[in-house]
């Protein structure tokens, strides 16, 4: 089989993979990261390789055009409103999930011959906080070790990081290493009960924020034990007194936890040599990010557990390039090569190297600025790469609206419809994984290429070249003259040789003789390399800083709190996780995970819908009862978006508050009210069409047969079936319907001929009925009468709903194997596969054993 090397297209773990042309997807055993191993989104990458829904060629005002009209018209309204209004009056938004080649063009694009600095990213929506924290303590935005550290720690700390729903390969890296060697210790900080948890040996859960109180303390307890590293800080640190001293102010206890459970970490953490602290959103996403990222950074430089094998604070990045987008300066605050664009020296340099004719002297608009200058009018054209602003910034409708009021819009995507598109003048057919070639740089600094197995779709072009091309309109043509990616990532790399002088840490020598084609993973500046065992801080004196910081005040709260994060199986707003049936089949619908208290005061059961509310927006989300969450405290996935669900759009709750330091929006703590949202009728259809998600409340979700939606009304409809043709767009198929006067519950079949094309369900209370039968039934010859049981008939195996998404094992599957004997993970997954793949459905398969027994042991 003819199989190509590539990288996976999620998150910042960067997993190599073996893919064909067919939809073969295999872990490649020879990549460092992941070693073969791959989770349940990167094993279906193969479902999310077809042409569906695909957008194939340029659009102007929403038909098709040319590309040299097409590229002349960008060309012209950016340099149009550059010679009317200035440079700072365009900007570019680009992603993490572009490529480093992508990155690079537009940031010289816009830093050296535009002359602005507003380019900024996504990246600064997931790791702000870490660069922020990292360039205060270390004088660079240096990652100080590797994924090797976390199989030779004697200590793990994973701190607001569901590693294994969000990094889950790295997750599996650990769990293997802790079976090895069963004296590891992992400890879980983190206000929800996650699937991340049931690896560690200790779960602290602390209240929203409580961090710098719970690392203060730590650095107070170290310094009265005697646990620091007096000749580390006299040599390669400053700042430590002053840091201790703030520390001290603060009380541990507000981090939410009790004395015992304080001292109890803090003897673990002091009396333990190596050391690694993980941390990602929940310390990121916050109005206090970066000084939470720096109380971490202060206990390891006190303790000089940095650098050395098995030691160092470790911020995992949340997609695939957010690294690479950090290297070359695709973001408002920077430039590239890790250099400072208010040092002159750094600029200077920079734009001699580059040729330009002018180079921004300050920094840009970060994200969230930035779309608030979309809506003061300040910003002329706008050019959207790769990401999806309406749905995924804060203030979501209030984005939406921004964008909106911009002159001029152009979208490069792979989707012909996303919310953001959909706001667009013109749309640029862009060509996505598995179709481009380039790097990618992944959370251990480890650069790898990103190959094309498949042929470019309709007239779709990689992102780099679509970016010269219109720089070259522009006036730019011999600036931005590369014929492939291989001589973008050459100029990379010469630019890195060129800036040498200034000592950084961003050294990409290794690469000056790379075969571009044949590039072998390979971490900067070389293979293993750690950072800072014996100092060498990239700081004037040549020392680390320690900060002071302190504990946020506590604002009094009578609302919920709202913490949104991502789901085990889906990617960012779904646009193509969400093409992969075998993903949406775990949890298919929007969510609020709900303490069970919570639920009982508001009058909620299983099932209900809950309605939240804030000052910016009204969402509904099914309410998931659970006590993974704390009281008054909130948890919901933000991967829906108009596309998929009427109301289930997240991010419409969050306000626009940023860490005042990195400008990352805080996304973990939205305060919102709650209530039971009062429908009076609950639907759910499967259909061999896609369906519109127009209710009151409606999501929709690819299946293997088709497509599913769950909705709900608030006024009875007329005709049920008039509405259930509507949802499905089922047009002229003809329909059988049974209706029960009782329970008030109306069951419709729609069929073909022979096949059945739909199946519509609903009833005054939330429909009970086999979810993963009536999918099975669809585009079958099932008698309607049948198909409308709502459940597999007498000898008619039933899985149930999936929770091995990697493998397709339902839990009823699960439970069957349970009864028969299985009494642990390994015995079902040697049973049934399920957990053996990625092993992230793990956590799940042994709450399943828990339930279930009780119940065996009386029998």
């Amino acid at each position: 089989m003819n199989l190509t090397r590539t990288v996976c297209p999620y998150c910042g773990v960067g997993c190599g993979i073996m893919a064909g042309a067919d939809g073969t997807i295999k872990g490649d055993p020879e990549h460092p990261a992941n070693f073969g191993r791959l989770c349940s989104k990167g094993s279906a990458l193969g479902q999310t390789i077809d042409l569906e829904g695909r957008l194939l060629a340029p659009q102007i005002g929403g038909r098709d055009a040319g590309w040299d009209e097409t590229l002349d018209l960008i060309a012209n309204k950016f340099s149009t409103a550059i010679r009317d209004h200035g440079p700072d009056s365009v900007a570019f938004y680009l992603s993490g999930q572009l490529l480093t080649e992508d990155y690079y063009v537009a940031n010289k694009l816009m830093k050296g011959f535009i002359g602005s600095a507003n380019v900024d990213t996504n990246s600064r929506l997931c790791m702000a906080s870490s660069v922020a924290g990292h360039r205060r303590a270390f004088g660079t935005d240096t990652v100080p070790g590797t994924y090797a550290d976390l199989e030779q720690a004697d200590l793990i700390v994973l701190v607001g990081s569901n590693l294994a729903w969000c990094h889950p390969v790295l997750h599996q890296r650990i769990a293997e290493a802790k079976s090895a060697r069963p004296s590891m210790r992992v400890v879980n900080i983190d206000p929800r009960k996650t699937a991340t948890s049931a690896l560690a040996d200790t779960h602290l859960r602390i209240v929203p924020d409580g961090d710098i109180s719970l690392f203060n303390g730590l650095l107070t307890y170290l310094a009265d034990t005697d646990a620091l590293d007096q000749h580390y800080l006299k040599h390669h640190v400053s700042g430590g007194l002053p840091a201790i001293t703030q520390a001290r102010l603060g009380d541990p206890l507000e981090s939410g936890l009790s004395h015992d459970e304080l001292e109890q970490f803090y003897q673990l953490w002091a009396g333990t040599k190596k050391v690694v602290t993980v941390y990602s959103q929940g310390v990121n996403q916050s109005e206090c990010g970066s000084d939470k990222v720096n109380a971490i950074l202060n206990c390891h430089l006190a303790t000089g557990r940095i650098g050395k094998p098995g030691c160092g604070p470790f911020s995992v990045t949340g997609q695939p390039n957010a690294m690479g987008g950090r290297e070359v300066g695709g973001m408002a605050n920077m430039l590239a090569n890790h250099l400072d664009i208010e040092n002159p020296d750094h600029r200077a340099k920079v734009q001699e190297f580059w040729k330009s004719p002018t180079i921004s002297a300050e920094q840009g608009l970060k994200a969230v600025d930035l779309f608030e200058a979309c809506a003061s009018g300040k910003i002329k054209a706008l050019w959207v790469i790769s990401t999806n602003p309406a749905v995924s910034l804060p203030d979501a409708e209030g984005v939406a609206a921004a964008i909106a009021n911009v002159p001029f819009v152009a979208v490069s995507d792979i989707m012909a419809r996303t919310d953001t598109g959909d706001l667009a003048d013109v749309l640029l057919p862009a060509t996505g994984w598995g179709e481009k070639d380039g790097t990618v740089t992944n959370s251990e600094r480890r650069i790898s290429r990103q190959r094309a197995f498949l042929p470019a779709p309709g007239q779709a072009r990689p992102d780099w070249q679509i970016i010269c091309d219109v720089a070259a309109r522009m006036g730019w043509s011999d600036a931005f003259g590369f014929s492939s990616p291989a001589e973008v990532f050459a100029e990379y790399v010469a630019l890195s040789t060129a800036t040498m002088d200034f000592g950084r840490d961003l050294d990409l020598s290794i690469f000056a003789d790379a075969d571009y084609v044949n590039m072998i993973p390979t971490q900067w500046p070389q293979n293993d390399k750690r950072f800072f065992a014996n100092g060498g801080f990239y700081h004037p004196d040549g020392k680390a800083r320690m900060l002071p910081v302190s504990t946020p005040k506590a604002s009094a709260r009578d609302a919920f709190t709202l913490n949104t994060g991502r789901n085990r199986d889906q990617w960012h707003t779904m646009t193509r996780s969400g093409k992969a049936p075998r993903l949406g089949a775990h949890l298919a619908e929007p969510y609020a995970e709900i303490h069970p208290e919570d639920a009982a005061a508001l009058a909620i059961s299983a099932g209900d819908l809950i309605e939240l509310s804030s000052p910016k927006g009204t969402s509904i989300l099914r309410a998931l009862i659970t006590d993974r969450c704390a009281r008054r405290q909130l948890f919901a996935p933000m991967h829906w978006t108009r596309q998929q669900s009427s109301a289930g759009l997240v991010n419409n709750l969050a306000i626009s508050v940023t860490d005042p330091v990195s400008g990352q929006p805080a996304s973990k703590a939205n305060q919102v009210s709650a209530r039971k949202f009062g429908a009076v009728w609950f639907g759910y259809a499967v259909s061999l069409r896609p369906m519109r998600p127009d209710c009151t409340y409606s999501a929709v979700a690819r299946t293997l047969t088709g497509w599913q939606g769950e909705f709900a009304g608030l006024e009875m409809p007329d005709h049920w079936g008039e509405l259930a043709r509507g949802l499905m767009e089922l047009g002229s198929c003809s329909a059988s319907e049974v209706h029960d006067e009782h329970g008030q519950q109306t069951r419709i079949a729609f069929h073909d001929k022979d096949q059945l094309t739909g199946l519509f369900f609903a009833s005054p209370t939330p429909v009970s009925l086999s979810r993963t039968h009536a999918v099975s039934l669809i585009g079958t010859s099932t008698p309607p009468l049948h198909a409308l049981a709502g459940r597999s008939g007498a000898g008619q195996l039933d899985p149930g709903t999936t929770i091995c998404a990697c493998l397709n094992v339902g839990v009823n599957t699960l439970r069957d194997a349970i009864g028969a004997g299985a009494t642990s993970v390994e015995a079902l997954g040697a049973i049934t596969c399920a957990g053996t793949n990625c092993g992230s459905c793990k956590p799940e398969l042994e709450r399943l054993l828990e339930d279930m027994r009780p119940a065996m042991a009386a029998e």
